[in-house]
């Protein structure tokens, strides 16, 4: 959701980048040719991001430094590098509280009219996909993006909900600094709820299931906010808390990959079309 994805914001937090751990795997070796990628131009989407409640970051461009490319609605995908599956990352569309900055993990919200369009429009952005796995959430903000996006049939799993943000439920960044000065959910211990290394525990299995499909074809996740930053994040082999440097838009897809059997963000945050019609 925007919010975070809990949704609340998009921001990154301040402070250093968590150190590197071992990646949880890579991904199998490419081979066929470069598939159509997203598109390359179009301003920036609006709306509250889906990093925290609070703060905002720069979207369409990942930590390599490189932005979307190509043409048309679908682009050319030249420099999309060879492989056997794509690992798309979705988040859903736009709710009410997302919207609203406020963090949502359990709260069952529909789409919001705008949401819905969001989810509509993420078919150019993904190209012409050949999806082996498509992996959802069990709320329905997320299997109704996945629905409408055509991404079906699809697989839900328990693993890809969003952060279980406990006591703080429902409350925006700046609610919850009325009484904890400074607190962002990278520290991981909302009252009641999830720690960051059980998220990113969860995070873990999710990739264990991506790699495993790979070979097969492309793989998507319909997530959130802030589990989709914590799932990029392990990706790479950061810490759980590494995903405070990623902000994440509602239904702004990702393209994770490998580049020498390096695991690398080679998409990030795309612009949806909807936020700029």
């Amino acid at each position: 959701m925007t919010g975070t994805s809990g949704d609340p914001g998009a921001g990154p937090s301040p402070g250093p980048a968590p150190p590197a751990s071992s990646p949880p795997g890579s991904s199998p070796p490419r081979s066929s040719p470069p598939r159509s990628g997203p598109t390359a131009s179009g301003p920036t989407a609006s709306g509250p991001t889906g990093s925290g409640p609070t703060g905002s970051g720069p979207t369409g461009s990942g930590p390599t430094g490189s932005g979307p490319t190509g043409s048309g609605p679908t682009g050319s995908g030249a420099d999309q590098p060879d492989r056997s599956g794509g690992f798309w990352l979705v988040r859903h569309g736009e709710t009410e509280w997302s919207r609203d900055r406020r963090h949502t993990g359990r709260t069952d919200l529909p789409l919001t009219p705008h949401g819905e369009a969001q989810a509509r429009a993420l078919p150019p952005l993904l190209g012409r996909l050949r999806p082996a796995l498509v992996l959802v959430s069990p709320r329905q903000r997320a299997r109704r993006t996945a629905e409408l996006a055509g991404l079906v049939p699809c697989v839900v799993d328990e693993d890809v909900a969003e952060w279980d943000y406990g006591g703080y439920e429902g409350l925006t960044t700046a609610e919850i600094r009325r009484h904890r000065p400074g607190w962002t959910i990278w520290s991981g211990d909302p009252p009641g709820g999830e720690t960051a290394a059980h998220v990113g525990a969860r995070a873990d299995r999710v990739l264990a299931r991506v790699r495993a499909a790979l070979p097969s074809g492309d793989v998507v996740v319909v997530a959130h906010g802030h589990f989709g930053r914590v799932l990029a994040a392990r990706w790479l082999g950061l810490e759980p808390a590494g995903g405070r440097l990623f902000a994440l838009e509602a239904a702004a897809p990702c393209l994770l990959d490998t580049e020498h059997d390096v695991p690398v963000v080679h998409r990030w945050s795309l612009p949806n079309p909807a936020d700029t019609a």
